[in-house]
């Protein structure tokens, strides 16, 4: 299947999407607590009528259920038959003939003082939800799996009801999420267990298994607060998402050493239809920008666990716009600035039924030099969670993060202190009725917010939400 192809096939199920918008504003604009729990009584009552392994894309498409793929039945942490999923290139299992699955996700959340965290106070049309009121936050659409016994994809467009405004009213987007395109080999002999593959997405660090980065990893739940306010590096604040598309090659040796080269690039002509992101807007690129991830695993009995090491380079235009006179990259100009990023992450896993336990750890460095007069910046993040699932059905989960930056006021045209940091921890609970649902509660509470402790708890925030996959 050429690009050609991928391109047709993309582009109709934008246009879909793009006729369901109506009825997505509709629904949000109605939501309440009791229109929630109707909405999820039904689906439980549908799914708990079927075969559980007969619900998500994946799920249909290789036999397995959900806990197969994902520790502890909980989405997105992958076990090690769900990384070999990917890798392999989503071509595990049986071709299926409508390819789709769809999300769901709902949330109220609570800030008293709040203004600069999702739920915060709401104040006219900023797009974010009103406080403690129960809110519609996205849906989205999944499409892929088989193509070929080697070629693979995972395609994801998402309706998101807080994009931004129109006319200062809360408006929802539809836009090109995440894209995945695999083509890959599996060799098993007497000498080693190979998988390689060539890989194409729109999202650094949305090719690697192990979910470190900030496209499925911490704060992944939609409108979780996450770190609050901090700015974060490159690698977890998803900055170049769906702005670009990059190609690259990887391998996985003796189930022992990853190695994953890429290079990216705005996502313009033949791949725009990759990079419909959700406020329209596009983050572009100078040239072709590395990536490198590395990692090494070990299994042992019921427990599984990696170390490893990422690194991005982008060469990002300042204006973020085309230059006057033209519309597409080809004409952008003026100063870029380079974003260093250095990440190491670990994670572990202990996967022996009805116990599930999982703990991951990522602490990333991003240094900025300014095109614009040479000043610099950097940026520090540590993230930690670990979490406990009892029957894929009762969970609870702690996390902390730690950010730390510095502000060139002169370059970002920020008036703000010269730390913009945060520190804090989430705990939650969450509980999965049926496995393709999920209703969860967090607390974060912040010791430290937009570089100060200062009144820091004002932003303590209570986030209570219902997720669904079908």
């Amino acid at each position: 299947m050429n690009v050609l192809t991928f391109k047709k096939k993309f582009n109709l199920l934008h246009k879909v999407e793009l006729m369901a918008v109506p009825m997505w504003r509709a629904v949000a604009r109605k939501v309440t607590w009791q229109g929630i729990s109707l909405a999820l009584l039904t689906t439980v009552s549908a799914v708990a009528s079927m075969d559980a392994a007969a619900l998500p894309l994946f799920a249909r498409q290789t036999g397995q259920n959900c806990q197969a793929c994902h520790a502890g039945g909980k989405f997105p942490e992958l076990t090690p038959y769900g990384r070999m999923f990917k890798l392999t290139g989503y071509t595990l299992g049986k071709r299926q003939l409508i390819p789709i699955a769809a999300t769901l996700s709902f949330s109220s959340t609570s800030a008293p003082s709040a203004s600069g965290v999702p739920g915060g106070a709401q104040n006219g049309g900023t797009g974010t939800q009103a406080n403690g009121t129960p809110t519609f936050d996205k849906a989205s659409l999944f499409a892929g799996g088989k193509l070929t016994d080697s070629i693979g994809a995972m395609a994801q467009y998402t309706f998101n009801n807080y994009s931004g405004s129109d006319d200062n009213h809360q408006a929802g987007r539809i836009y090109s999420n995440n894209a995945d395109i695999r083509y890959a080999k599996h060799i098993i002999n007497d000498q080693m267990d190979l998988v390689w593959g060539i890989d194409v997405n729109n999202n650094p660090g949305f090719e690697d298994v192990w979910n470190s980065s900030g496209v499925y990893g911490y704060g992944v739940v939609p409108g979780a607060v996450g770190t609050g306010s901090a700015l974060l590096p490159m690698l977890l604040s998803q900055q170049l998402g769906q702005s670009v598309v990059g190609a690259g090659a990887y391998a996985y040796w003796n189930k022992t050493l990853y190695v994953d080269l890429a290079g990216y690039r705005t996502g313009d002509g033949v791949f725009s239809f990759m990079t419909h992101n959700y406020n329209g807007q596009q983050t572009y690129i100078q040239g072709t920008n590395p990536y490198v991830r590395v990692a090494l695993t070990h299994d042992w009995g019921a427990s599984n666990a990696m170390i490893g090491y990422t690194y991005l380079d982008a060469n990002v235009y300042e204006s973020g716009a085309p230059m006057s006179g033209g519309g597409n990259y080809g004409n952008v100009g003026g100063p870029v600035d380079e974003h260093r990023d250095n990440m190491v992450d670990f994670q572990y896993q202990y996967l022996s039924d009805p116990h599930v336990v999982t703990v991951e750890m990522e602490d990333a460095n991003e240094q900025v030099l300014y095109g614009g007069g040479g000043a610099t910046d950097s940026s520090n993040a540590f993230q930690a969670k670990a979490s406990y699932t009892y029957e894929a059905h009762y969970g609870t989960a702690l996390s902390y993060f730690n950010v730390s930056n510095t502000a060139n006021n002169t370059a970002n045209g920020f008036a703000a202190p010269s730390n913009l940091g945060s520190e804090g921890w989430t705990p939650e609970v969450f509980f999965m009725p049926v496995r393709n649902v999920r209703i969860g509660l967090q607390y974060t509470l912040f010791s430290r917010d937009n570089g100060t402790t200062l009144n820091a708890s004002q932003n303590d925030t209570t986030f209570l939400y219902a997720w669904t996959a079908f």
